[in-house]
């Protein structure tokens, strides 16, 4: 059977199994708070771990704790950095009170870890305290946000790596189509020609800009309101604790962080927050766009566009036999247009605080990171479970410039707009492709349409300037 010990807080006692790390403040919160029945963010956690464990440090240089009790604090601090204590934290990811929940969940498993890691038993607050030790000089209000910076910074790292890999990926597909011929779209009509590696330079260029945006944005993450406790006076810290967290965090995790010069207005205010989330935004739209173009360009294969060949990852049909679905494509929108959806819940949430507080932190935490996890792993799947293999369909793509009116556009500067047209009308009324038509009026020979749509003419910067006159 389970055994339980009695816990009390201000409201009166509950149980709390007695092998638990956390305590009533937690049961209390579980109990409140059944919305998404989704954890917290384990990127958050691991991040409190650091700040509590810069918090601890810097109490411990100011005299608080002997050496035994700081260093089973200081161990299980480290140990919830390093995700060991996960599975401890389980509280709801989404909950009112500004992310007090979260915190006091966080300092009972610090308190309860700490104090096994002495020989004691949970629950001997008298010991170590959730509330009077891990939870000293603080308040929800400064370690919450700063929790959640630095775990999107150290998020953010992670984006640019996979986005780097991506914009890499689509470099490595432009030079092997670099020579590949085809006909260009604007508003889904054929267009002029252009070459299927220049599409590829195109999306790895949106991705550069992508990557050199997260790299950016880092910087509006680094400031900090730890120290300033409830509202961002400071109230119950001492002057020395507040000048030295921070320094102490920064060494921690080897970010850039900084105390804010007004620690009152980075308490109340979040709009960091929706700065980098319309960031991520961004990415996300280039994700979008990009995966529409592959599965369009891949449709078919037989009856659609075909250019293209993805690799083929899963069976796409119970009735349909042959069958294949261009499900990373699909799976990478879906991520991508969570993410759109985060940064409107994001926003609205920002727009929202009240006065010295912003009580919807988890709602940001939570989306937040969610569109972090999403971006890194949508672009880590795009790129080696779709881009990494395309393949380009030559004689498709050959047969698609040979018979099309669009190719005409690149014979003007030679035939003349006239002749061209009536190329077209001649090509479409008798089912004949434009080069065939185009070499059987004696307009250019083989040689000459081979040439003005090869790969150098349809992707050189404009046309070169012509002397003589063209053939009428």
């Amino acid at each position: 059977m389970t055994r339980y010990r009695i816990e009390k807080d201000l409201l009166g006692e509950r149980e709390v199994p007695a092998d638990a790390l956390y305590g009533i403040h937690t049961v209390r919160g579980m109990e409140n708070f059944p919305l998404s029945r989704r954890p917290v963010n384990p990127a958050l956690i691991r991040a409190f771990g650091a700040v509590k464990l810069a918090c601890a440090r810097t109490n411990h240089e100011l005299g608080w704790w002997d050496e035994p009790t700081f260093g089973a604090i200081e161990t299980a601090c480290c140990e919830m950095m390093q995700g060991t204590l996960d599975g401890h934290i389980v509280v709801d990811a989404l909950q009112g009170g500004a992310g007090t929940s979260t915190n006091l969940n966080v300092n009972e498993v610090l308190a309860n870890r700490a104090l096994l890691l002495l020989g004691r038993e949970t629950g001997d607050y008298g010991t170590i305290s959730p509330l009077e030790d891990i939870n000293l000089h603080q308040s929800t209000n400064d370690t919450y946000p700063t929790a959640l910076k630095v775990a999107a910074i150290q998020r953010l790292r992670e984006l640019e790596r996979e986005v780097v890999a991506l914009l890499e990926e689509f470099q490595d597909r432009e030079k092997a189509f670099a020579n590949i011929v085809k006909v260009g779209r604007t508003q889904l009509q054929d267009a002029v020609l252009i070459t299927l590696g220049r599409e590829m330079s195109a999306y790895a260029e949106a991705f550069g800009r992508d990557r050199w945006r997260i790299y950016k944005c880092e910087e509006r993450l680094r400031v900090l309101n730890l120290g300033g406790t409830a509202v961002g006076t400071g109230l119950a810290a001492p002057r020395q604790y507040i000048f030295r967290v921070t320094e102490h965090l920064r060494s921690i995790t080897g970010l850039g962080l900084a105390r804010a010069e007004n620690l009152v207005e980075a308490t109340q205010n979040t709009d960091v927050f929706v700065e980098v989330s319309g960031i991520l935004k961004a990415c996300a739209a280039n994700l979008l766009k990009t995966a529409g173009d592959l599965r369009l360009l891949a449709s078919g294969p037989d009856a659609g566009i075909g250019e293209l060949r993805l690799p083929p990852r899963q069976a796409g049909s119970s009735i349909m036999p042959g069958k294949v679905n261009p499900v990373i494509p699909e799976a990478v929108s879906q991520a991508a247009m969570a993410v759109m959806a985060n940064d409107q819940a994001i926003t609205m949430a920002s727009s929202l605080g009240n006065l010295e507080l912003n009580a919807f932190l988890p709602l940001i935490a939570d989306s937040l990171l969610g569109s972090l996890d999403l971006l890194a792993n949508a672009c880590s799947i795009f790129r080696r479970l779709c881009v990494a293999g395309l393949e380009a369909d030559e004689e498709r793509c050959r047969r698609h410039v040979d018979g099309a009116t669009a190719t005409l556009t690149a014979l003007v500067d030679r035939i003349g707009y006239s002749a061209a047209q009536e190329v077209a009308v001649e090509a479409a009324a008798t089912g004949a492709g434009v080069r065939r038509v185009v070499i059987e009026r004696g307009l250019l020979t083989a040689e000459d349409f081979d040439e003005m749509v090869s790969a150098e003419s349809v992707t050189r910067l404009g046309s070169p300037l012509r002397k003589e006159k063209r053939n009428s």
